[in-house]
C-alpha cells in the first residue's frame, strides 16, 4: 500500500539552523531514500521550495482565484514529502520516525487511495 509522508516544520527555525546541520539533514534524508529503495519501498521524495514561492488556486462559481504565497498562518509549513510503498501503516510510521524533519517538526502519515485507470496504476 502507498503512503504519503508529509514533512512539516517551521521554515524560519529551519533557515536559522547552521548550514552544516541543514546539509547533514539532507544527506540523512538521501541516505534514507537509498535504504528504502534497496527494500523496494521508495517511490519518490523531495523537499519543497519555501512557502513564499507557492500559489493557491481556487475556483468559485466558475471564477479562478490565484493567491501567491505565503498563504497559511501556521507555525509549521509543508517542507517536503516521501512517497513509499509498504505493507501497512505501522511500517509507514516506522519510516516516518526515521525522517530527519520529524526531529524539528512533524511527519503526517497518510494512505493513498488507489484509483484504477490513472496513468501508471496497477489496473488499466
Amino acid at each position: 500500500m502507498k503512503y504519503l509522508l508529509l514533512v512539516h516544520h517551521n521554515e524560519d527555525r529551519f533557515n536559522t539552523m547552521p548550514e552544516g546541520t541543514r546539509k547533514d539533514m539532507l544527506a540523512e534524508s538521501i541516505q534514507l531514500c537509498h535504504q528504502l529503495d534497496s527494500k523496494g519501498q521508495y517511490i519518490h521524495a523531495s523537499p519543497l521550495q519555501p512557502e513564499a514561492t507557492g500559489s493557491v488556486v481556487q475556483v468559485r462559481e466558475g471564477k479562478e482565484i490565484v493567491t501567491d504565497g505565503p498563504f497559511m498562518e501556521t507555525r509549521e509549513q509543508l517542507a517536503g514529502y516521501f512517497l513509499v510503498d509498504v505493507e501497512n501503516q505501522e511500517e509507514a510510521i516506522r519510516i516516518a520516525e526515521r525522517v530527519p524533519g520529524a526531529r524539528i517538526g512533524t511527519v503526517e502519515v497518510r494512505p493513498l487511495v488507489e484509483i484504477a485507470g490513472l496513468p501508471n496504476s496497477r489496473e488499466a
